[in-house]
């Protein structure tokens, strides 16, 4: 190892101040970086408080050559993850680094060393924090620019985590679909859909702009209950919840979201979050002291909406609700002026979705991957 090699814990404010100034140093020339909100980084990293880390611990790296910090990752223990799936798996997210593989490796060596003295046997990542939040490497699709909350990073990465032993788990993808194809469905997903509101008497209706707070929340509970059988889902404790539920309901736009209701029961819900990023990139991160107007005045100009999620109650999956639900955010979307609409992120091994997904003439555009690494002594 090089002399001019150094890694260390972030223990100190000067630390933290360096740990997010890394993305500033590494992406300054990069035309299609779009830095995080600063003040929600803060949070999700455990600089700030955020009801994640009520259950999960975590440690900070910064690794620097001849005194110039080029990479950070943070460590951390998500014991929700290990008490549901009866694991000791340690987890890395943030991770950010130079081209330069003897620092990475050295970086991610001493997360999972860090891990190891808390008793893990095993990592994964990248979740930052974990799958409720951003996470995975971009491997594919650096064309254009990341929407909202979808992770973005150089092509280097993927040959950088697997050069310090971490192995391929788990793909994500990114689907595009021009707002008008859904006008257009294949006739058996046009048939199921008729025939699903006509058995069950869907209702469905957008998020109340005056009761945003308790629809967000209703979202949410369904969001955490659909999602059970899902790989690698952690479901989001009620302060999470809760939390979130704040955060959102500056965010949402009811005109691209959507509850189903059978009896009067929330069953189903769908939301797309506007690719705020076009706004992000221009307030540089930073939500004050103006920024949050900007949010406001110029959503109207976005263009591109992320669907993030379309989730039914496990007594209904199965039976093409999902489908309704996202039938209702059409017209008021094209109303609205989005022309495009970002199913991200749909797991690999979820087939069922990526096949309705595809069918409906949407096209793959990025790819994300999840790294496992074992951990042995010696």
């Amino acid at each position: 190892m090089s002399e001019a090699l150094r890694c260390w814990p972030v223990s100190t404010g000067a630390d933290r101040r360096a740990f997010m100034r890394v993305l500033k140093d590494l992406y300054r020339d990069d035309p299609l970086w779009v830095p995080p909100i600063w003040s929600h980084q803060k949070e999700v990293v455990g600089f700030k408080k955020h009801p994640f880390w009520d259950d999960a611990d975590g440690q900070a790296f910064l690794v620097a050559r001849d005194n110039r910090v080029i990479g950070r990752v943070l460590a951390l223990v998500n014991h929700a993850h290990n008490r549901r799936y009866d694991e000791r798996r340690g987890f890395f997210g943030f991770f950010e680094c130079a081209d330069d593989p003897e620092a990475a490796k050295l970086l991610l060596d001493t997360a999972c060393e860090w891990l190891k003295t808390q008793g893990m046997t095993a990592v994964r990542g990248p979740t930052s924090p974990s799958l409720n939040y951003e996470c995975g490497t971009l491997i594919d699709g650096f064309d254009t620019p990341p929407t909202f909350m979808i992770p973005y990073n150089p092509p280097y990465h993927d040959a950088l985590i697997q050069g310090a032993g971490f192995e391929k788990r788990e793909d994500l993808y990114s689907y595009d679909a021009h707002v008008s194809i859904l006008q257009k469905l294949d006739p058996k997903l046009l048939f199921i859909l008729e025939e699903v509101k006509r058995r069950f008497d869907v209702n469905c209706r957008p998020l109340d702009k005056k009761n945003l707070a308790r629809d967000v929340r209703i979202f949410l509970e369904i969001y955490n209950r659909s999602l059970e059988g899902t790989w690698g889902y952690v479901p989001m404790s009620d302060a999470e919840i809760d939390h979130q539920a704040k955060g959102l309901k500056h965010l949402l736009v009811p005109e691209v979201t959507s509850l189903a209701e059978v009896d009067g029961k929330p069953v189903g819900a769908g939301f797309g979050l506007l690719d705020f990023n076009p706004i992000i990139k221009k307030i540089n991160g930073r939500l004050f002291p103006f920024g949050w107007i900007r949010l406001f005045t110029d959503r109207k100009k976005l263009k591109r909406v992320r669907l993030v999620s379309t989730n039914v109650l496990p007594e209904y999956q199965k039976w093409g609700l999902g489908l309704v639900t996202l039938e209702r955010i059409v017209p008021d979307a094209l109303e609205f002026g989005i022309e495009i609409g970002e199913f991200s992120w749909v797991l690999e091994s979820n087939s069922l979705s990526r096949r309705t997904i595809e069918r409906g003439g949407a096209d793959k555009t990025k790819t994300h991957r999840l790294y496992d690494r074992e951990l042995v002594d010696g």
